[in-house]
């Protein structure tokens, strides 16, 4: 495993919690894989790893790292970057990766809203499936407001907590 020179970490200590929190997010709806990598992504200390690394930390497959690595970037969980001078890409975890997660939802919630308002309209406001589609429609105007709040609210929180990045 690659860690800071002079970071002496018990290996296995490390794959137990990458095993178990990958375990965890899998509970949580995450498909195994990118769970895997997400967590072994998280626990590095640079919070970066390349496809080989990710491959011999977890062993699995170069095509496993990298089916789990496109989704994780499709939800804005990691980015990709190229190392200088070298084709190689690294795969990167950033602090605020929770934050753009989340955030990232507020465009699915937006399009599941639209979607919401069709079907009131084409089920009619006053039938029980109207009714229903309405109030989840409200759940997720709710949701989507509050979220938007409490990302202001941690963007502050953080900065007290851990200062500007």
């Amino acid at each position: 495993m690659t860690e800071s020179a002079g970071n002496a970490r018990d290996a296995e200590a490390v794959s137990r919690f990458v095993e178990s929190f990958a375990a965890q997010l899998v509970e949580a709806g995450l498909a195994r894989m990118p769970a895997r990598v997400f967590a072994a992504l998280l626990s590095s200390d640079e919070g970066s790893m390349t496809s080989a690394e990710l491959g011999e930390q977890l062993r699995i497959s170069p095509a496993a790292v990298s089916g789990a690595v496109r989704y994780l970037a499709q939800q804005h969980m990691v980015s990709r970057e190229r190392e200088p001078g070298s084709r190689r890409e690294r795969y990167r975890v950033h602090g605020n990766q929770w934050y753009e997660a989340l955030t990232n939802r507020e465009a699915v919630i937006k399009r599941w809203e639209g979607a919401l308002r069709e079907g009131v309209t084409s089920l009619g406001a006053d039938t029980p499936a109207g009714r229903r589609l309405a109030e989840t429609l409200a759940f997720f105007e709710f949701v989507e407001t509050e979220i938007v709040a409490m990302m202001e609210r941690w963007r502050v929180h953080r900065e007290k907590t851990f200062g500007q990045e």
